[in-house]
């Protein structure tokens, strides 16, 4: 038993404890008494002072109320009116997760509710949103987390001993290395090795789904990586160039924790599970299948924006809004009892949006930043989003006027809902007829089914719709999912006006490709891009001006003229433009002494390294993939 749990029963009481172990870096005592449940809490409270770590007391297993009878005893003391509608029991670790509609209602004031569940059954109740939206899949990532409590708990158990057992790497030796293995001076791929002395943590392990081959994954077989010494992967955020290759680390054997945001975490395994599909339905061999995912999903550990916590003796991390997607998150790595600290920026926006609070610029420490790049050059201005949300709106009113079809091909999570609350807002004030139909494919549905049930991670406009059946703006009427491959030929032979919402948002494969196929030969038809478009997509190719494109495979590849208007957005986009880049370095506080530029094409990420350091008199470096940076 590690020290710091002898340090913790050597001030209570004998024969109190029945049992305890770490869940990551937070301990978690059990105990059969139940008198000593409900009366020790100065006790623990002045343990948790003395050591400054989070301790928590729950019930032994042993004596929690038989799950049929907590079942019907939760229903009798939670009002009908908080909307019970799912009660699951994590029975290794004492807890009961029960689904409300309506959150505040089910704690009570003062959490007078929670605890009364507690004192009736035993177990500790943890209250969850309901999502608006019902999404199968989001139920199936859950599920994989319930099924698996025992491992869970042992594997929680197992990253506590990493952290709390002491140094295995040998001496205490002063040094901090970063290697790109992905991700610099390109978008794509994103994937650090952070090294020191004592830990190898990995932030993001992406895929570029523009490239093809070797190009489209990060460097794993460089020779500073090796997958079986790999104390945690950190994901920044869910889109597929941070999260797409995580599953094939769990394929060749680690068994490590992935920390995350709970939305990046259920955004990215949907958007994993969908990629598998995509290259099945494609024909290719998937790089990893869903047992992967299911594996990836095992060994979360989530974590709340602000939150503390040690993942390795010598690395301890917190998580802070990015801006760019739900749940996206800036990594803040404290390395070394005060010897450096970074922030790992991932992809972010210093900018509010419809959907989110602009990114958080005040950290207690900062001496190395490492920022995206994705539009750092100088000529990379985008318009205010007011001016994009208008020529959105003048666009859709003359396509729609004209008899014809938008198509919106989007990232699955970020710019989609974006969209969807721009065309709510003109649909509200009448600027679009009331009755357009807005038809949402692939896993735009989905993923705005985890945005309800997840809204504190969103601003305080759409958080308070959201908390309203009547006025949550992702339930409107006119918003019809599209579930099947039937109800999208129907769309496509249906004639008349529409608006569509289809991933992927780069028309690399998925339902946004089948939908231009029909629509690109018509004149009167619109293809709005408003996230960027990947160097080799085919989203970028027509931003380039080609005419024609070929889709298909062997017999069944076809040739497709590009008759209908096409629009490019960039204003509307989850990355910050050159001034958003250039003011938050500028807002930091404290002051970085050292810049790392990367997430962003050569020119792009050479320009924001050279303005940044003559801007603020820092060091500043745009490194180049495999290039390997020594920060102290």
């Amino acid at each position: 038993m590690s020290t710091i749990i002898d340090e913790i029963l050597k001030d209570i009481p004998k024969g109190k404890i029945s049992e305890a172990s770490f869940e990551g870096a937070n301990i978690v005592l059990y105990t059969k008494d139940k008198d000593f449940l409900f009366t020790n809490s100065s006790l623990i409270r002045d343990i948790v002072h003395k050591l400054k770590k989070r301790i928590e007391l729950r019930p032994d297993p042993s004596i929690c109320m038989n799950m049929e009878d907590a079942k019907d005893r939760i229903k009798k003391v939670l009002p009908e009116e908080a909307g019970i509608s799912d009660i699951t029991f994590d029975s290794m670790r004492s807890r009961v997760i029960i689904e409300v509609e309506k959150p505040g209602l089910a704690i009570g004031k003062q959490g007078a509710l929670l605890k009364e569940v507690k004192a009736a059954t035993f177990w500790v109740p943890v209250i969850r949103r309901k999502p608006a939206l019902k999404s199968n899949l989001i139920e199936s990532v859950r599920a994989v987390l319930y099924k698996n409590s025992d491992y869970r708990r042992k594997f929680l158990d197992r990253v506590g001993h990493r952290v709390y057992d002491g140094w295995l790497r040998g001496k205490k030796n002063e040094w901090i290395r970063l290697s790109y293995l992905g991700g610099a001076r390109e978008v794509g791929r994103s994937c650090l090795l952070l090294q020191t002395p004592e830990s190898r943590v990995m932030m993001d392990c992406g895929v570029n789904v523009a490239a093809s081959g070797q190009e489209a994954f990060p460097h794993l077989e460089a020779p500073e990586l090796r997958i079986e010494e790999l104390d945690a992967v950190i994901l920044s955020h869910s889109h597929m160039d941070h999260c797409g290759f995580i599953p094939y680390l769990f394929k060749y054997g680690y068994k490590g924790p992935v920390y995350c945001t709970k939305p990046t975490r259920d955004v990215s395994a949907l958007q994993l599970l969908d990629y598998v599909k995509i290259m099945r339905g494609e024909g290719n061999d998937p790089i990893f299948t869903s047992k992967e995912v299911e594996e990836m999903v095992k060994h979360t550990i989530c974590l709340e924006y602000g939150e503390v916590t040690d993942i390795t003796p010598d690395v301890r991390i917190t998580l802070y809004n990015a801006g760019h997607i739900l749940g996206s998150s800036m990594i803040h790595l404290h390395v070394g009892n005060g010897l450096h600290n970074l922030l790992y920026t991932g992809d972010m926006k210093y900018g509010r949006t419809r959907l989110l609070e602009p990114a958080s610029t005040t950290f207690p420490r900062l001496e190395t930043l490492m920022i995206e790049s994705t539009y750092g050059s100088k000529d990379d201005v985008l318009p205010p989003r007011k001016d994009c949300e208008k020529l959105i709106a003048d666009i859709i009113t003359k396509t729609l006027k004209d008899k014809g079809r938008v198509l919106f091909p989007v990232l699955g999570s970020g710019r989609a809902q974006e969209v969807l609350l721009i065309l709510d807002d003109l649909l509200k004030k009448g600027v679009i007829p009331e009755k357009t139909r807005v038809f949402i494919d692939g896993m735009v549905w989905h993923i705005t089914a985890i945005h309800t049930a997840y809204p504190e991670f969103l601003n305080n406009s759409v958080r308070k719709l959201i908390f309203h059946k009547d006025q949550n703006p992702f339930l409107r009427e006119n918003f019809k999912q599209v579930g099947s491959k039937k109800e999208r030929q129907d769309i496509i032979e249906t004639k008349g006006p529409c608006i569509v919402l289809a991933t992927s948002g780069m028309l690399v494969g998925g339902p946004s490709v089948e939908y231009l196929k029909n629509f690109s030969d018509n004149p009167k038809n619109a293809l709005i891009f408003t996230c960027y478009q990947g160097s080799g997509s085919l989203g970028n190719r027509i931003q380039r001006g080609i005419t024609e494109f070929t889709h298909g495979g062997g017999n069944k590849m076809r040739s497709y003229k590009l008759d209908l208007q096409i629009y490019t957005i960039a204003g509307l986009s989850g990355h910050s433009g050159r001034k958003e880049l250039m003011n938050f370095v500028y807002k930091c506080n404290p002051k970085p002494r050292k810049v790392i530029v990367n997430h962003g094409e050569m020119s792009k990420a050479i320009d924001l390294s050279s303005s940044l350091h003559k801007a603020n008199r820092i060091e500043t470096i745009a490194p180049q993939t495999l290039e390997t940076v020594r920060i102290r």
